[in-house]
């Protein structure tokens, strides 16, 4: 989207996703350098678990959302592509910075690749259905919902493979700081579409309304969430570091 059809709305959205984000991986660096007492187990304790399932749902449901309105403003196939090649880039400097701060649990899936492919599949699930099968766009709802519950319903060890895990039917969970799977995380983005394809057709006043003011600043970084995205982390982790330091 330009400047110009952008949905502030839309953008705080993302925005938020994005604060929620960052005061998270905060505590996630204070814990790790042992300034949070008693020490925090962010990969057990509910208290952790669960937030970080609501974020990750917040984007992948927002770029749902996104993907749904880029459609309906008729984004072609090259647009998409230089967009999704942003996100496939990151992904791959997410990797390799991670494999050089945590080496045994270094990022092989995590959310932006996971964003990645699951662009290009909801992308061409929305397209088939409005072209084949256009009175019947509600199936987005029950296929998201089978997304979500197969790997539940499906573990097979083959899976279980770095170079196979990203599909989610996996029967032990990786050792990794972030894995953000194809399934269930699919059916999120499935249902952001469908939420935005409902939105669009029957409260489009609910995305392109005014935004209150004290909100601005969150759509403005909803604006700019890769640039974020990519340098939050490790800012924050400088300045824990700098302070362990002085600390010492």
């Amino acid at each position: 989207m330009t400047a110009s059809d952008r949905f502030d709305r839309l953008d705080a959205w993302r925005g938020l996703a994005m604060v929620w984000m960052a005061v998270f991986h905060f505590c996630f660096d204070l814990n790790l350098y042992g300034f949070l007492q008693p020490r925090q187990l962010f990969l057990s304790d509910p208290f952790w678990t669960v937030q970080r399932t609501l974020i990750v749902s917040l984007f992948l449901s927002c770029a749902g959302v996104s993907l749904a309105v880029a459609l309906h403003q008729a984004q072609s196939w090259p647009r998409f592509w230089r967009r999704w090649a942003q996100v496939a880039v990151c992904a791959v400097l997410v990797s390799a910075g991670s494999a050089l701060m945590f080496p045994n649990s270094w990022i092989t899936f995590g959310v932006l690749h996971g964003i990645a492919v699951m662009l290009v599949l909801a992308r061409l699930l929305a397209i088939f259905l409005a072209r084949y099968l256009a009175s019947a766009q509600w199936l987005l709802w029950p296929l998201g919902a089978l997304f979500i519950a197969l790997p539940r319903l499906v573990q097979h060890r083959f899976f279980d493979s770095p170079w196979t895990d990203w599909l989610g039917l996996v029967t032990r969970l990786p050792v990794t700081e972030d894995w953000v799977p194809v399934l269930p995380w699919l059916g999120v983005m499935v249902w952001g579409v469908a939420l935005g394809q409902w939105l669009l057709q029957h409260r489009p006043s609910l995305l392109t309304g005014a935004l209150p003011k004290g909100l601005r600043p969150l759509a403005l970084l909803g604006r700019w969430s890769l640039s974020f995205y990519m340098l939050h982390q490790p800012l924050l982790i400088g300045l824990v570091m700098a302070a362990a330091t002085m600390r010492r």
